[in-house]
């Protein structure tokens, strides 16, 4: 298995195939390339419990849609579409109290298809350099589970896989829960003769339990400019959507940055109550220099109504995206609110050589016990 990280993740580690979990029985890796030789048809729940169940590792199906729910020992739980690669539910334990674990994820399900579901956290990755019959840039689509491991009481981990229509793009994404952490990573590897060019993000839409208090810190000092989400079937709002303005006038006040001009964040806590879509990273202009500032690697989502906290570690990603929806959220709640917000490089493509590989990962992790 493409084991990406450590177990122990207080602080970020370089990118390497750090060994996690390894499987233990000889006939579970000759059952798992069965279920994912042929694609489709779908593996049964029955054949997935046979090939991957263990414990931490449970497959349900919801409207026609498989997915696996990953847990640790302390309660702490991940749910995983397999067929897009959606993650739905990130419960960790938060609290000591009860069962003390929290929803941290915003989801929402249109009326028309009960199994599309918008929202959570998903990854976004377009090779440019491969045009769809829509000429749009392909994109992974069809995702079968390779393999899975757990250590049955405090990491579980799941690999996914895809490939572009000729064979020449190996896709690898994988999942990672711990007790105070989630990482999700992807491992791209070109196997053709060409170089190809890539976009990617890994977007995650976090709940807070109000609009009014609620920051993210660690952002002071970066250089960011007004941008739209990368465009994705899980986003909640479209990029449209994203940088439409605000009814309320927040999105239009003179502090608001204009598309294709730079600011720089002067404040040590960046407030979200209006809206806007930013993407905080280093100017193109500035990458040509010898030295030159780059967003920090970690940053934090300040929730003072629910009083937690969450940081989001940025490993192989240059740029930071960070999306709030203002007013918009009272479309989908008059209660809560929620922000969309991951490492992406969207500015500058990643140029993946013959045989190169590119990775990736994004980590949220908290100290809220």
């Amino acid at each position: 298995m493409a084991s990406f990280l450590s177990p122990h993740l207080s602080k970020p580690k370089p990118l390497l195939p750090l060994p996690l979990i390894r499987a233990t029985s000889s006939s579970f890796s000759t059952n798992a390339a069965a279920v994912t030789a042929q694609s489709p048809p779908v593996p049964s729940l029955q054949s997935l419990e046979e090939a991957f169940g263990r414990q931490g590792i449970k497959f349900t199906e919801t409207n026609g849609i498989s997915s696996v729910e990953l847990s640790v020992r302390n309660g702490s739980s991940v749910n995983l579409r397999l067929s897009d690669a959606l993650i739905t539910s990130y419960k960790p334990k938060v609290f000591w109290k009860d069962d003390g674990c929290r929803e941290l994820l915003r989801t929402i399900q249109t009326s028309e298809d009960p199994s599309s579901v918008k929202g959570g956290i998903g990854l976004v990755l377009n090779d440019l350099s491969k045009l769809a019959k829509n000429n749009s840039p392909w994109s992974p689509s069809e995702w079968v589970l390779k393999e899975a491991d757990s250590d049955s009481f405090d990491a579980v981990q799941v690999e996914l896989g895809c490939t572009n229509g000729n064979g020449t793009l190996e896709v690898t994404y994988v999942i990672s829960l711990y007790p105070l952490s989630l990482a999700t990573a992807v491992i791209v590897k070109n196997t053709g003769s060409k170089p190809i060019e890539l976009t990617s993000a890994i977007l995650s839409h976090i709940n807070f339990d109000s609009r009014d208090r609620t920051a993210i810190e660690g952002l002071l000092g970066c250089s960011y400019c007004a941008h739209p989400p990368p465009a994705s079937s899980f986003g909640i709002l479209s990029p449209a959507e994203a940088m439409r303005p605000d009814d309320s006038g927040w999105f239009g006040s003179s502090d608001a940055p204009k598309t294709g001009v730079w600011t720089v964040e002067d404040e040590k806590f960046t407030m979200l109550k209006g809206k806007f879509s930013r993407l905080y990273a280093a100017p193109p202009s500035e990458r040509s220099k010898e030295v030159y500032r780059t967003v920090p690697s970690n940053y934090t989502t300040i929730d003072k109504g629910s009083k937690l906290s969450f940081r989001i570690i940025r490993m192989g990603y240059d740029d930071i995206y960070l999306g709030t929806p203002g007013s918009f959220a009272k479309q989908y709640s008059d209660k809560d609110y929620f922000i969309c917000t991951g490492p992406a490089s969207m500015l500058v493509p990643v140029v993946l050589n013959p045989e190169e590989e590119w990775r990736a990962a994004q980590v949220i992790e908290h100290d809220n016990l």
